[in-house]
């Protein structure tokens, strides 16, 4: 596995930045509401590949036992990877490296023996996450030309280089990224772990309490609605959800109409602590150069 960069690598200003900064398309994407259906939607890709998915039923006792923990530890890490600093950046990755390794085992449906941190496995993870949150962007309305998308693509090569994949293995291009999706497909497959794995995606445990007395299981399940209705037409297919061409654009209606109203929120609702102490840290560091 490649050699994570150290911080002495970095000036002061590229800490303080981040790996992406605030010009970036990286930043523009994650900031926005429909981030969330972006996430769902690449958890539900992601459950498609038998090992990869095997990795996770094999190793991660949080998807049945405390998946709100899982998905918000994994919607942190991207946060802090994105909007922190380049130390607390490289402190994630350390971890979740940590976490990945020696760990080994057989997919009984493959007969596959794998490693978790198996580079093609960290590449498929890697691209159904670019994948779903620039695909959920672009049909929720946010202002992003073809250009742009090239640009995320290309940015977030960087993200997976950071958690081992190899640069020149991973797509840079919107394009390049299709294609590789494409050519995964014979290789995709709903297997007993990936529906466990959607169920408790769509459909998590929750405390009584929180039902009764809170809007948590609404919210939820609009997002998981969401996420599951963006998915390709051929993953919805596989999970043997509608596939029909309508069902693209009543999911594209409903995505930006979520997205309408989570714009509406206060700021201090919608957006995330670690987003808004980003633009908070970069603020105060133009002033003192200015």
């Amino acid at each position: 596995m490649n050699r994570l960069p150290a911080l002495r690598d970095f000036t002061a200003e590229e800490d303080l930045l981040g790996f992406f900064g605030p010009d970036s398309v990286s930043w523009r994407i994650h900031a926005d509401p429909a981030f969330g259906v972006g996430g769902i939607r690449a958890l539900l890709l992601q459950a498609l590949h038998p090992v990869a998915m095997d990795g996770v039923a094999t190793f991660s006792t949080a998807f049945t036992s405390d998946p709100w923990a899982r998905l918000t530890r994994t919607a942190e890490y991207v946060a802090t990877l994105t909007f922190g600093t380049r130390r607390d950046a490289l402190r994630s990755v350390r971890r979740v490296r940590g976490l990945h390794r020696g760990k080994a085992a057989v997919e009984e449906t493959t007969g596959r023996g794998y490693a978790v941190d198996d580079a093609d496995l960290l590449l498929w993870v890697h691209c159904c996450e670019v994948d779903s949150l620039l695909s959920v962007a672009r049909r929720a309305g946010v202002p992003l030309t073809d250009d742009d998308a090239d640009r995320y693509v290309a940015e977030q090569v960087t993200a997976a280089v950071l958690v081992g994949c190899e640069a020149a293995e991973v797509p840079a291009t919107a394009a390049e990224l299709e294609a590789y999706l494409q050519r995964m497909r014979p290789q995709l497959a709903v297997t007993p772990a990936t529906r466990d794995a959607s169920r408790f995606v769509l459909v998590p445990p929750m405390p009584g309490w929180v039902q009764l007395l809170t809007p948590a299981r609404p919210a939820w399940s609009t997002l998981a609605a969401l996420g599951a209705a963006t998915l390709p037409r051929w993953a919805r297919q596989l999970y043997g959800l509608p596939g029909f061409s309508v069902t693209d654009t009543a999911a594209t209606a409903a995505v930006r109409a979520f997205r309408q109203a989570a714009l509406a929120l206060p700021v201090q609702v919608r957006e995330s602590p670690i987003v808004r102490a980003a633009r908070e840290r970069v603020a105060a560091a133009e002033e003192l150069t200015a």
